[in-house]
């Protein structure tokens, strides 16, 4: 039996399974991409790679219902946050048809005082290119991946989560019906052994993946066995810093916002809420109102503010967490309960060095909150933790702002604001977080070769 499988969350009930690709079928797909990466991507310029990609744009906004439903029953994203995804995904691609043919221009160097002639970078392809991606975003993942690589001139295999194959399918022939040729992305319903036999490939240049530090230091050990550059973008227990605010109620509302987006989903969500001792009583009281009247609903209508967990797996497992939490010495505010999949929304207190809880990421509905002194112990709580992939911070001190953002540990640091990404903005962690970085210039940067050419 196959595990490409969708099983709505919210019910339960298995929708449609999908065969896992045959060894040959493997095979198959990666001379494909070698042959297209050999023949389309070397036969056409950045421009009219780029032309392919808006299409793509352009298909994703077509679409929009239609793909905002298929992962409201693979995963069980709320419809709405569904349609933003979709929307989010065509504005990256939006973004790398516009901006690639600039981002990849050649880049002049100045020569050595006395030296006589030219020398430049040349951005060019790699090659074939896997990337492994999850279930929390099954289009905004696969479209910062894609949209800059097949710009760039590297070929797609995509092996996608087990629980996401409907939408899988769906990006496959958007790809088809924009115009690309076959062997240019080719999604792959791919086991652990043949994701393993495509690394091992020495036509295979590249990999990225989005996923559990588990799955990240796998790839990482086999794509270093085999000489291969690898992406990895893995969990995260971003800190929410509050040091001063002229607006605790908007402050208390994007806190909310930030730990429930997703249905809590996020690796670069918010999840530890660290707050200096004079604000602390009256931010926990207005968070813990906020997150208790905050139920999780059915993700099929409009306006819900998040829904199940994505599997029954995810909501035992959070619920595992949370009881050894407990165990651990911590404090439930609100929340701590699981009905099926679903999971009330739950602010933990009292959780110190010791409890698993104070290491661990929580992928689901859960914050924690942690009362600080000042700045530097807020720091030096936020940085201690395995993770460093976002992290947000409040103040109305502007100098105080600039210098703890300077002394968070993690690749992103957002400044009185949240839910704030775009597609110029990069993406990515240091430590456990992974390596490497996605969107923006950097994003179109990782699968490159980054040819000098000097001419005397």
């Amino acid at each position: 039996m196959s595990k490409y499988a969708v099983i709505n969350p919210a019910t339960g009930e298995m929708l449609r399974s999908y065969p896992t690709a045959t060894d040959a079928e493997v095979a198959t797909a990666i001379d494909g991409a070698f042959n297209a990466y050999r023949g389309w991507s070397r036969s056409t310029t950045v421009e009219e790679r780029a032309a392919l990609v808006a299409k793509v744009a352009d298909l994703h906004r077509e679409r929009r219902q239609h793909l905002a439903e298929i992962i409201v029953r693979e995963m069980g994203k709320p419809i709405g946050d569904a349609l933003g995804e979709v929307d989010f995904s065509a504005d990256i691609y939006q973004y790398y048809a516009d901006n690639g043919p600039e981002l990849l221009k050649d880049e002049p160097i100045t020569l050595a005082e006395g030296s006589e002639g030219s020398a430049f970078i040349r951005k060019s392809a790699m090659g074939v290119l896997l990337g492994i991606m999850p279930w929390n975003f099954p289009y905004y993942q696969v479209a910062r991946f894609a949209g800059p690589n097949l710009i760039l001139g590297n070929t797609i295999l995509l092996k996608h989560a087990a629980q996401c194959p409907e939408s899988a399918e769906a990006i496959h022939q958007i790809f088809a019906d924009a115009g690309f040729p076959v062997g240019a992305y080719t999604n792959l319903y791919a086991t652990t052994d043949q994701v393993s036999t495509i690394i091992a490939d020495p036509r295979v240049q590249g990999v990225s993946l989005t996923g559990s530090e588990r799955a990240g230091a796998a790839v990482a050990e086999q794509a270093g066995r085999h000489l291969k550059k690898v992406v990895l973008e893995l969990g995260g227990s971003d800190p929410f810093i509050v040091l001063s605010t002229d607006d605790l109620d908007a402050t208390v509302e994007m806190a909310t916002n930030a730990r429930l987006d997703n249905s809590g989903q996020s690796c670069n969500g918010a999840k530890r809420f660290i707050v200096v001792e004079d604000l602390y009583d009256a931010f926990v009281e207005k968070f813990v109102a906020a997150m208790s009247s905050t139920q999780a609903s059915d993700p099929m209508v409009e306006g819900g503010a998040y829904g199940p967990l994505s599997s029954s797996t995810a909501a035992e497992g959070l619920e595992d967490q949370v009881t050894r939490a407990v165990a651990g010495g911590a404090t439930v505010l609100t929340g701590g309960t699981r009905e099926g999949n679903f999971f009330t929304s739950t602010v933990l207190a009292d959780v110190k060095p010791g409890n698993d809880a104070y290491y661990e990421e929580f992928f689901g509905p859960v914050a924690q909150v942690f009362k600080v002194a000042n700045e530097d112990e807020a720091v030096q709580l936020a940085n201690d933790t395995p993770f460093g992939l976002g992290s947000y911070l409040f103040t109305t001190d502007e100098a105080q702002a600039a210098r703890v953002a300077d002394k968070i540990d993690a690749g992103m640091v957002y400044v009185n604001c949240v839910l704030a990404d775009s597609p110029e903005l990069p993406f990515g962690g240091i430590k456990r977080s992974g390596s490497g970085r996605e969107l923006g210039t950097l994003g179109i940067d990782e699968f490159v070769n980054k040819k000098m050419i000097r001419i005397a």
